[in-house]
């Protein structure tokens, strides 16, 4: 494949406008990048919602390993447009960066996923195993897709798995935090505020969960030598109706990156006997959710995918490619409850502008990463 065409299909995924929905189109543009291979490469639409399909790929000899590539379709809203200097939905090249909302985070690497696949198919490359591309849903909002695919099967027979996130090819993510977001809301009881003693005061409850949640999260104080600490923020507190009420309503909600010391599971027992101790205490009414939990992933530095794809990375790209932690969680989190045994690497094209206006990926990193997919899958099988 000419790279003018690898070029035109990341245009192409960028211009669908796929932001926290729409994923549909994503899937069903690759799935016609694969109809002339037919009866070689297997296609799946799994519908996670309207307009909401998650694609799973999959071509080679299913009898052998079978290494999965994943990526998501959905991409975070543009935001206020007047900061871009370049159309997001355009896939603008300039001075050698392609821009554009995804460009970075992660079209780059989903399409370099699918190029990679589509060559293989292409030169009728024989190989020793199979290749499995999850192109997931809902990534962005709650890696919604992934857990779908999870549950149904999808992961059971992956003896790898490669997220095509960004870390800029001279680096892999082999270990990462798992969140958290947890809301505590505040029942109370409004009333005038010149007769206050009659009111309980849901915003006063949830000062006092504050404190004693902050207290509670410094305990948790072991370090990490990858990832370092646990973190615990409180990014929203919301309440109250007009300035003279004692306000019968109150939200916080808060955000907890965990380390693997910490499973999830604890965080969540502790904040549970949190709220049950300060309901029994009078006036209070605390009632806790959550939303978007991921466990934190473990991971080794010389894991054999690890390794492998290091030599292929350095023979690429030319530099040292160095493991390392990531922050945020992906939807390996979700993949790695599959019914089978395998390490993740979250490896990719991109730059450290995911989010921002003028998203963008490097052309030539792009590129190199359609080849590296390709040898690294390649190595992978044959080993």
């Amino acid at each position: 494949m000419e790279n003018t065409e690898k070029i035109a299909i990341l245009q192409k995924l960028i211009q669908i406008k796929s932001v926290n929905g729409n994923e549909a189109a994503v899937a069903r543009y690759i799935a016609s990048l694969f109809a002339p291979y037919e009866h070689r490469a297997k296609v799946e639409a799994v519908t996670y919602a309207p307009d909401r399909d998650n694609l799973v790929v999959t071509i080679g000899d299913p009898e052998g390993r079978q290494l999965g590539f994943s990526g998501h379709e959905d991409v975070v809203d543009p935001g206020d447009i007047s900061a871009w200097h370049h159309d997001p939905f355009a896939g603008e090249i300039v001075d050698g960066n392609l821009y554009g909302r995804g460009a970075s985070d992660m079209k780059s690497g989903l399409a370099a996923v699918v190029i990679a696949m589509l060559e293989l198919l292409e030169d009728d490359v024989p190989l020793n195993g199979s290749i499995r591309l999850l192109a997931t849903v809902g990534e962005e909002t709650g890696e919604y897709g992934a857990a779908q695919l999870t549950k149904g099967g999808y992961a059971d027979q992956l003896a790898g798995l490669v997220i095509a996130e960004p870390t800029g090819l001279d680096k892999i993510a082999y270990t990462s935090r798992g969140v958290i977001d947890y809301h505590v809301d505040s029942i109370g009881k409004s009333v005038h505020s010149a007769q206050s003693s009659k009111g309980i005061n849901a915003i006063d409850n949830l000062i006092v969960f504050y404190n004693e949640v902050t207290a509670i999260m410094q305990q948790f104080d072991k370090i990490d030598p990858v990832l370092g600490g646990l973190l615990h923020n409180v990014d929203l507190i919301s309440g109250g109706e007009q300035i003279n009420s004692i306000p019968g309503k109150a939200r916080l909600s808060a955000n907890v990156r965990t380390i693997p010391a910490y499973p999830n599971q604890l965080i969540y027992d502790t904040l549970e006997k949190l709220v049950h101790r300060l309901n029994d205490r009078s006036g209070f009414q605390l009632k806790l959710s959550y939303s978007y939990p991921e466990e934190a992933i473990p991971g080794r530095a010389d894991a054999p995918l690890v390794k492998l794809a290091q030599k292929i990375g350095h023979r690429i790209v030319g530099n040292r490619v160095m493991p390392v932690g990531a922050g945020g969680a992906s939807d390996a989190s979700e993949f790695l409850r599959a019914n089978a045994r395998f390490s993740a690497i979250v490896y990719g094209p991109g730059t450290d502008t995911s989010h921002e206006a003028d998203e963008y990926v490097e052309v030539e990193q792009f590129l190199q990463a359609t080849v590296l997919y390709r040898k690294l899958a390649l190595a992978f099988l044959a080993g």
